[in-house]
């Protein structure tokens, strides 16, 4: 049966007990609607509550919810249990509450989630091995850097991590080892980006912390070699390091109007980079802002022009494809949004200082 995960946003006063006695509640009848509740988690602070349940469909988990407590939750949506287990580490009770009367959890569900990316700046022919050795060993010093510091390897891709904290503590200082290690060991052919966000995992979205997995990953756009937090980051860690405002070196806090502006521009990138004839009017248009007042917005953040700042995603999209194998040149030159074969090459060879057909060449030996 499929494992489903589902957010109850609750009253003000209800407690960790009460959510205790209502998981217990639902297990009494459970069978009743062939469902098997796994855990739960509760945040008493943000007055939420997630249950993790294996059941035959979102149905089955209203209806038991309905008639065990009352309490139907807001929203559900189906989850990998090894997926779960990656962002929050159980998919059953925690030992200390498995031997209590009510198994009360009060195990928060909100998590810190930190993306890295290591992007190929220049490809020059006699630097591939190079840039190998160099990934290889970042990667193994990476995994080290995070368990110290109590994180998770949620994903682990290429030239890529996606991890999960508790602590924003522990996620701010971990990045920064990392970028230390980043600028005293890697090879100048390789750009250091890192974004890091929190959320819950059960938002409006399909997927497990699918929010706040997009905006860590728009956050590696955003500068180079600063390690960039959201607004809500930058309040955790505060609090969690006595209100002292953060002021680390390599760190840049984002305001909430500057977020707002992210998650709207990569929205509106993510449904269009594919159309070749998307260009910078388009985003004035949909953006809701005049050509001038975009310029002026986009720099700031992102550094660099609304023209610029779509080939560059383009590109980034297609050294993926590249470095995946998955289509030829030109069949990638069009899916990432590119006129031609010939421009995509011209424009490869500007920023990588190599043309994809070398790059091709170069993965193969």
């Amino acid at each position: 049966m499929p494992i489903y995960m589902d957010f109850h946003d609750l009253p003000v006063g209800v407690s960790a007990k009460d959510i205790a006695e209502m998981h217990q509640a639902d297990l009494k009848i459970e069978h009743k609607y062939n469902c098997r509740g796994l855990t739960y988690w509760c945040d008493e602070r943000r007055q939420t509550a997630f249950c993790l349940i294996e059941a035959p469909n979102k149905g089955a988990i209203k209806e038991l919810h309905e008639k065990s407590h009352g309490a139907v939750p807001q929203r559900i949506i189906e989850v990998n249990d090894t997926l779960v287990e990656s962002f929050l580490g159980r998919i059953e009770d925690p030992e200390n509450a498995q031997n209590t009367e009510l198994n009360i959890v009060t195990d928060s569900a909100f998590r810190i989630l930190m993306v890295i990316h290591l992007k190929k700046k220049v490809l020059r022919t006699e630097n591939i091995e190079t840039l190998h050795a160099a990934l290889r060993g970042y990667k193994k010093s990476v995994i080290n850097i995070i368990s110290k510091h109590k994180g998770r390897i949620v994903k682990q891709e290429s030239n890529s991590f996606l991890m999960s904290f508790t602590s924003a503590t522990n996620a701010v200082e971990s990045a920064i080892k990392i970028q230390e290690l980043h600028n005293c060991v890697i090879t100048p052919d390789l750009e250091f980006k890192v974004g890091i966000s929190a959320g819950n995992p059960v938002t409006n979205r399909d997927s497990i912390f699918e929010d706040t997995v997009k905006k860590a990953e728009y956050l590696t756009y955003v500068t180079n070699g600063n390690i960039i937090l959201t607004p809500e980051v930058k309040d955790l860690y505060e609090s969690e390091n006595q209100n002292d405002p953060i002021n680390i070196k390599g760190t840049k806090p984002l305001s909430s109007t500057e977020m707002e502006f992210i998650i709207r521009l990569f929205e509106y990138t993510e449904s269009v980079w594919t159309n070749s004839n998307i260009s910078a009017t388009n985003y004035n248009e949909n953006l809701g802002l005049s050509k001038s007042k975009l310029y002026r917005t986009i720099m700031p953040i992102i550094g660099k022009s609304p023209n610029s700042f779509i080939k560059e995603f383009r590109l980034n999209k297609a050294l993926e494809f590249l470095d995946k194998q998955v289509s030829n040149i030109s069949e990638i030159a069009y899916q990432t949004g590119f006129s031609s074969p010939a421009y995509f090459s011209k424009c490869f060879k500007e920023v990588y200082g190599i043309l994809p057909s070398q790059y091709n060449r170069l993965q193969l030996e």
